[in-house]
């Protein structure tokens, strides 16, 4: 699948069965939904998980709980906006699918 596929699916009102639980976050947070994406990934212990925990935070503008999360992800704060950050992750996530 590309970014522009899941770009896409992020339009339709069922999240498709079978993909990821990092991806199903990312989708929720796609429709505005920072919340529920927030609860799924309260419960991925992996660092992907953990970046997408960071950059949901960073959408909060919860910069230190952000930098946390970045950390346990073994990452930086990026200096991009958060729609090129959620692209990047997006793409990151797919290309290891």
């Amino acid at each position: 699948m590309t970014l522009d596929e899941f770009k896409k699916l992020c339009k339709k009102e069922i999240f498709p069965v079978g993909m990821s639980q990092l991806l199903k976050a990312l989708w929720y947070d796609a429709r505005g939904d920072w919340d529920t994406a927030h609860s799924i990934v309260q419960d991925i212990s992996e660092p992907d998980g953990s970046w997408i925990h960071a950059y949901l935070h960073r959408q909060e503008g919860d910069l230190a709980n952000a930098a946390y999360w970045y950390g346990q992800a073994g990452k930086h704060k990026p200096d991009i906006s958060l729609h090129e950050e959620w692209e990047q992750i997006v793409s990151a996530i797919l290309y290891k699918s």
